[in-house]
């Protein structure tokens, strides 16, 4: 074959030069503003989504997310620029509502294909079940099967050891391409996460530091050609300082790495994106009440950021068509839930809302109605002194929107009273966890209670209690804020005789067996509790025996120091 010798150099440089001037007469400067290397990579990212199939009912704002509703955002997303990634955090299953939680969260991992989720890592609540069903959800989600709607995503997490014989396929970043641009996706599992799930959840799986983690795979995937380096964590902002400024685990996070282009945090339910320690970090509110659209602008020859910025978006329901893809899927799902957990079984003459006398939304800081009626229901039903659960067990509203549908099957209704579900009574409780009871002395009764008040802000830990009242005071030492307890009269007031809270006394309780074995940094009964029914299934029986019930806040809980939420008249 005859090769033509190619022009000179400099001829060439010539040529061009005037052919770039030619196209500078007829082609509008607007159409040439853009360097055609400049790339604007989309990220689409939902916090803690835990299965919320179904919208979301906000007080004030109406029907908010759901996997239909995302799903149609997304897709007008991506149509808008389809160099589009789509990510998770964690918790994206585990602790669902009753669509999910009853089969075994298949249905959570199936509409995270259908809405075209591609990577995600894992947060506590992913281990609900341990590792070997944590297992078939990894492959549920990866299989590629005309079978299987939608596509497979991938699970990455950089801060797992033993991983060997007990997860498979589970990565600590994976590369992909995105027109041209090589960006990583490193995921990172929450320290803390062992303990917040049942004892032996996690195998023989250990959590190392998430930075040191984080900074070795960044590295590791910048030596592979990453130009772009995207973080994962299950960690999020805790709150906001006098100034404004977010504090928590997931900016301590932010500080601790380096050469991160963007960081996506998760866990707390709080919304918040700005620069940290140059790199942006970014979370949304849990459950799709919002989801982020973020974009960053790269020089795809050079690798060079030119750009990046966050929109936190509220997904509304009704402001779009749910994805039929989504609606076709869930559907075979509701048709065989709904005749079980659709029926009513008992009233209130009182709203039981998930908020508690403080406001706060997941009732993790103040006594509740949710936590008063379950607490009393455990401790009623097996004749026990006192009863105390966690409040990040309690997970929703016990009694039925008016409008009726929503998590928990409900009907519609004119209130009062207020009806009650059997699937409302799951979707409060729905971890399968067991009724426990056993006996302890005083002094181990005030070492759960230290327990659940050494930490301030809305803490999971914090105890909702029954049969007594207590007292702590934040400004005394962790281990020693508990001031003092009294029983409850036979009217629930908290005016009877006081609670010896040292080791020559001994009582009763009834928790859960999740704090019984030590969860949440509680002290470990397990060697002698005895587990009785399921905690939702006692509930549900508690409050058809005894319907209408009528709780009420009865001042259990006192705080008393410096920074204790304000409670509401």
């Amino acid at each position: 074959m005859t090769q033509v010798p190619s022009a000179p150099r400099r001829s060439r440089h010539r040529l061009l030069l005037s052919l770039l001037a030619v196209l500078a007469l007829i082609v509008p400067a607007s159409a040439v503003a853009a360097p055609k290397d400049t790339v604007t990579i989309q990220i689409l990212n939902v916090s803690d989504w835990h299965g919320q199939l179904d919208p979301l009912d906000v007080f004030g704002v109406g029907l908010v997310g759901g996997a239909g509703a995302i799903s149609a955002y997304w897709n007008a997303d991506r149509a808008a620029n389809p160099n589009t990634l789509t990510l998770t955090a964690g918790d994206d299953f585990g602790a669902t509502p009753p669509l999910s939680n009853f089969f075994a969260e298949r249905p959570a991992i199936l509409a995270q294909r259908v809405m075209g989720i591609q990577f995600g890592t894992f947060g506590n609540h992913n281990f609900d079940r341990g590792v070997a069903h944590l297992q078939q959800m990894i492959d549920l989600a990866r299989t590629p099967s005309a079978n299987v709607p939608g596509e497979p995503f991938q699970y990455v997490s950089a801060n797992l050891l033993n991983l060997k014989g007990t997860l498979r396929h589970v990565k600590p970043f994976e590369i992909v391409k995105i027109a041209g641009v090589k960006v990583a996706i490193i995921g990172l599992t929450n320290p803390e996460a062992p303990e917040l799930v049942f004892p032996g959840s996690f195998g023989p799986i250990v959590i190392t530091d998430p930075v040191e983690a984080a900074n070795r795979a960044r590295a590791e995937a910048r030596r592979a050609g990453a130009q772009v380096v995207l973080g994962l964590i299950h960690a999020g902002v805790r709150g906001f300082d006098t100034g404004g400024a977010p504090f928590g685990e997931l900016i301590d996070f932010a500080n601790g790495v380096s050469g991160f282009d963007v960081i996506f945090g998760d866990h707390t339910d709080i919304e918040f994106s700005g620069m940290v320690n140059g790199q942006l970090v970014v979370e949304n509110r849990s459950k799709g009440r919002t989801y982020a659209r973020t974009e960053i602008t790269v020089n795809a020859r050079t690798g060079a950021i030119l750009d990046r910025q966050t929109e936190i978006i509220e997904p509304f329901s009704g402001a779009v068509t749910a994805d039929p893809a989504i609606v076709s899927l869930l559907q075979p799902f509701r048709s065989e839930l709904e005749p079980i957990l659709g029926t009513v079984i008992g009233e209130s003459t009182v709203q039981i809302p998930h908020a508690d006398k403080c406001g706060t939304a997941n009732g993790r800081t103040c006594e509740s109605l949710v936590g008063n009626t379950v607490t009393d229901a455990m401790r009623l039903t097996y004749g026990t002194d006192v009863a105390i659960t966690n409040s990040g067990g309690l997970r929703a509203a016990l009694t039925c929107p008016e409008a009726g549908g929503g998590d928990g099957v409900c009907p519609s209704f004119t209130p009062p009273p207020w009806k009650i579900t059997r699937g409302q009574a799951l979707t409060v409780l729905p971890f399968g966890n067991q009724s426990a009871t056993f006996s302890l002395n005083g002094a181990e009764l005030k070492a759960m209670l230290e327990n659940g008040v050494s930490r301030t802000g809305a803490q999971g830990r914090f105890p909702q209690v029954s049969g007594f009242c207590f007292t702590y005071n934040l400004d005394l030492a962790v281990g020693s804020r508990v001031t003092g307890a009294v029983w409850q009269a036979a009217d629930g007031t908290c005016t009877g005789s006081a609670v010896d809270l040292t080791a020559a006394s001994t009582y009763t309780i009834a928790t859960n067996d999740f704090m019984a074995t030590g969860g949440d940094g509680y002290p470990n009964f397990g060697a002698r509790m005895v587990t009785r029914n399921l905690m939702d299934n006692d509930v549900a029986d508690w409050i058809t025996a005894n319907t209408p019930i009528s709780p009420a806040i009865q001042g259990r809980i006192t705080c008393t120091g410096t920074g204790c939420p304000a409670v509401l008249p």
